[in-house]
């Protein structure tokens, strides 16, 4: 019931946003002359229907957020389940590919693999994957391993939430390990963590925006494209902004439709959007059910040779010792195997190293750090401070402003009254729904529209970061605070307490404790979001190493090898910090982790 209500809410987010569009600002004078027409209608100069390029936009959108996420979802069950492993070397590289990948900025990732990995490849080598379309794959590649690494953590908390009685029944019962993990861990874990697996999938559709960094002409591209043509960036935005709302809307409702159908335990009516998603895939099963009769029919199975008896009794007696010592020796050369390529690798990595011009790390280390600082070369804000620390300063002022923005806003949603919990809902929800590149696009290239002035692109990233994720902490506080027991409220009003009061002397004190790790883990990816910056031109750390690059020209391996290690060091000793705060305030510290081959 809870993700419904969720969801009705998102409906009316979309339907509120085109309300306030179609009334403010097409009877409020903002000082700008709107003309929504540009969308639809034929343009007189360039004779081309602008709307049709959202469209075309929308479709590499959906391209580049389907492939991903299909690639994303079996490579992260992989790796969830080898982060479980017993196997030393394999739960190793797991491990290592998840704390690397999700603890440095997607963008970065993207043009490591755009801009690095070709000058790594022979040149005849490099030239076929630029003449076959590699900007659409290097963004789609680059999303998957990117989203696999934040799934293969889904996937390991959910096969860590079975109970291990489970493991030790299947294996009472005869099934060997291959078949526990079919039959037994992966259905359950899946019903599992279906819902936290649907905010993957959103979280990759929104991350597809970053595509347009390295130029695939996705829905965010072509929004700027028209603004380019036309000058007419606010429609053109805005539409895209409700498309990103309307896919984020697609991708909820069909996330918790799977979630009710697969739910353990009490199942509730289905709703409406049950029975139509039923109705629309009921012919489809009913087409393949009979398609498969058919072909039985045509191509029956070869007649058994001898009865049921006799071959059952001569698998036990051979067929199953056999069996199970190709499974041993199957196991021992994978493993075998498995070592061998990653001795291989671990060769290539260390050849990639030992090549590496060193000497230019050195030289632009300082400028990675701290730019020019303290002697600023143009219109630098703190003393031409940029690079890493940049980056960090920025993302300190922005969780720290935000995190009263999302303190007000979850408490808002909490209320009880209307005016108050619908404004703090539309606020958080359209935020959520969108990528933060838009968000940032608003501030910047729209706020002189209603404002009247140009800030400063630092500021205005710091403006559009503490937007952004205020709505998250939002989140974090709703959560935080409706984990406390409702009755420690009423004892707290009953005591004479206002309301105010007992929140800031009794709720919100006990509340973050149980946010701590949550507000460390929203900087971390806030710290990791800073690299977005890059779009308006602030000198925090990707923007000085593209810099960089683009006066070298022949360095990028080097250069963005070494800010994704710099990225990581950061958000790894954040991340450790996290871990160990949720260790010290989980509510159950005996829970063992099933161990998988």
């Amino acid at each position: 019931m809870e993700t419904w209500k969720k969801t009705l809410q998102q409906i009316g987010v979309v339907a509120g946003l085109a309300l306030i569009i179609l009334g403010a600002f097409t009877r409020m004078d903002f000082g700008y002359d709107f003309h929504w027409a540009v969308l639809w209608e034929v343009n007189p100069t360039y004779k081309e229907v602008f709307g049709y390029w959202l469209l075309r936009g929308l479709v590499v959108t959906v391209q580049i957020s389907l492939i991903s996420a299909a690639v994303a979802l079996v490579l992260g069950t992989l790796l969830g389940i080898a982060r479980l492993s017993t196997f030393k070397p394999l739960r190793g590289f797991a491990t290592a590919y998840v704390e690397f990948f999700r603890n440095t900025p997607l963008l970065v990732q993207l043009f490591f693999w755009y801009f690095a990995f070709p000058v790594a490849l022979p040149e005849s080598a490099s030239a076929f994957l630029y003449r076959h379309n590699f900007e659409f794959w290097a963004a789609t590649g680059g999303l998957s391993i990117y989203t696999a690494s934040f799934i293969a953590e889904v996937v390991r908390a959910g096969i860590q939430a079975i109970p291990r009685g489970h493991l030790e029944a299947a294996a009472a019962s005869g099934l060997h390990r291959l078949q526990t993990l079919r039959f037994v861990i992966l259905p359950q874990a899946f019903r599992i963590i279906i819902p936290p697996l649907g905010s993957e999938f959103l979280n990759n559709m929104k991350n597809s925006s970053l595509a347009m960094t390295i130029g695939v002409a996705d829905l965010c591209w072509q929004a700027q494209q028209i603004e380019s043509f036309t000058f007419r960036g606010f429609e053109a935005t805005t539409a895209a902004t409700v498309i990103y709302l309307s896919l984020s809307l697609l991708i909820s409702l069909v996330m918790n439709s799977v979630n009710h159908h697969l739910t353990i335990g009490d199942q509730r009516p289905l709703s409406f959007f049950d029975r139509a998603l039923g109705a629309a895939v009921r012919p489809l099963a009913i087409g393949a059910g009979a398609g498969w009769r058919v072909m039985r029919r045509v191509w029956p199975p070869p007649a058994r040779r001898r009865s049921p008896k006799v071959e059952e009794a001569l698998y036990i007696s051979s067929g199953k010792q056999i069996l199970a010592r190709l499974w041993r020796l199957g196991i021992v050369a994978g493993r075998l195997v498995f070592v061998l390529l990653l001795l291989l690798l671990l060769a290539a990595l260390g050849k990639v190293l030992w090549s590496f011009n060193w000497g230019v790390i050195a030289a632009n280390l300082r400028a990675l750090l701290i730019w020019t600082f303290p002697r600023p070369t143009g219109g630098e804000i703190f003393l031409g401070l940029g690079g890493l620390a940049l980056s960090i300063v920025l993302a300190a002022i922005s969780l720290t402003v935000s995190f009263g923005l999302g303190l007000a806003a979850g408490l808002g949603r909490l209320s009880r009254h209307a005016f108050v919990s619908t404004p703090s809902i539309l606020y958080i929800e359209l935020i959520r729904g969108n990528p933060l590149i838009m968000v940032i696009f608003w501030v910047y290239f729209f706020s002189p529209i209603l404002t009247g002035m140009q800030i400063d692109v630092f500021w205005s990233a710091t403006i559009a970061f503490t937007v952004f994720s205020g709505a998250y902490l939002a989140e974090i506080v709703r959560a935080g605070v409706s984990a406390i027991p409702h009755g420690q409220m009423e004892a707290a009003v009953s005591s004479g307490l206002s309301y105010i009061k007992a929140m800031r002397l009794v709720i919100l004190p006990q509340a973050l404790k149980i946010m701590i790790p949550a507000i460390v883990g929203q900087f971390i990816a806030l710290f990791k979001d800073t690299s977005l910056a890059y779009i308006i031109g602030v000198f925090e750390l990707t923007t000085v190493a593209q810099t960089i690059n683009n006066r070298l020209m022949i360095y990028p391996f080097e250069i963005y090898t070494t800010i994704a290690v710099l990225y990581f060091v950061c958000c790894y000793a954040m991340s450790d910090v996290a871990r160990r705060l949720e260790r010290k305030y989980s509510p159950d510290k005996r829970v063992q982790a099933p161990r998988m081959a």
